[in-house]
């Protein structure tokens, strides 16, 4: 089997439409993301770039998401966070975690979140 190595990208605060209230589909709203993406890179051996994931690209890719797309929740907007960092074919399973930092609420909340696990279909890995 082959190793498997997790790039962490955490805190990464983008504003985004999410939301069901009016208000939240009219402003954009500041979300915290931290991303854990598992992928077979040979970079710990080799220590070239192109032998790993360049994660400017990825955030580059997640911030696409952010500015182009609208949610009314924010497991649709972990959802596609996933899909996109999946796109890379080196990646066999992402962890996405969104933390809305001002949820529209009467208690004094932090933030709330949701985390999601996606894994790549072995089908897709066969076609990749």
């Amino acid at each position: 089997m082959a190793n498997t190595d997790v790039i962490q990208l955490r805190g990464l605060r983008l504003g985004c439409i999410c939301g069901v209230l009016p208000q939240e589909q009219k402003q954009r709203q500041p979300y915290e993301f931290d991303v854990d993406v598992v992928a077979n890179l040979t970079a710990t051996t080799s220590d070239e770039l192109t032998d790993t994931l360049d994660y400017s690209e990825l955030l580059d890719r997640i911030e696409a998401v952010t500015v182009n797309e609208t949610f009314q929740l924010f497991e649709r907007l972990a959802q596609r966070i996933a899909e996109v960092v999946l796109a890379d074919a080196r990646v066999v399973e992402v962890t996405v975690e969104v933390r809305k930092l001002r949820p529209p609420v009467t208690q004094f909340l932090n933030s709330s979140g949701v985390r999601i696990v996606r894994r790549r279909d072995s089908r897709q890995a066969d076609d990749a």
